[in-house]
């Protein structure tokens, strides 16, 4: 870091999606990053955007779905290291508008529901310990700081 310039993180949202007990998932493809792992429907924060917008917003972009904003709320926070490092907000909505479909097949090869408690082995590592963090109502961790 140079002269004033201040450090920043930056901030993405994923929506933990459930119904009758399954969750949710996407398989990446063609991003250059995890392709081939499943993870949630998610995104980067962009700026003036609240967390919950920013949820909104992808759900609608990567599934066709609509959740307003105020029937999102925030279950788990993580601060991560990456390739830079990330403050990660999941959410879920107990109800939705819309059928889901996969508005983005150039970068998600499937949206599939899976057990909450059997993900698949391909799942990206922050993203399963987030849902194992939800699961047993941990509202913060941290990830991949060793």
């Amino acid at each position: 870091m140079m002269g004033n310039e201040r450090f920043t993180l930056r901030s993405a949202a994923y929506l933990i999606l459930l119904k009758n007990s399954k969750i949710l998932l996407l398989k990446r493809k063609n991003t250059g990053w995890m392709d081939g792992y499943y993870s949630l429907i998610a995104g980067h924060l962009e700026e003036g955007e609240k967390v919950a917008e920013t949820m909104s917003r992808e759900a609608e972009e990567e599934a066709g779905i609509r959740i307003e904003p105020s029937c999102l709320r925030v279950v788990h926070v993580m601060h991560r290291k990456s390739n830079v490092e990330y403050i990660d907000f999941f959410l879920t909505a107990d109800s939705w508008e819309g059928e889901i479909v996969n508005r983005e097949p150039y970068k998600c090869e499937e949206l599939a529901w899976f057990s909450l408690n059997n993900l698949p082995k391909n799942t990206v590592p922050h993203v399963r310990e987030a849902v194992r963090s939800y699961q047993n109502k941990t509202f913060f961790s941290e990830n991949n700081w060793s």
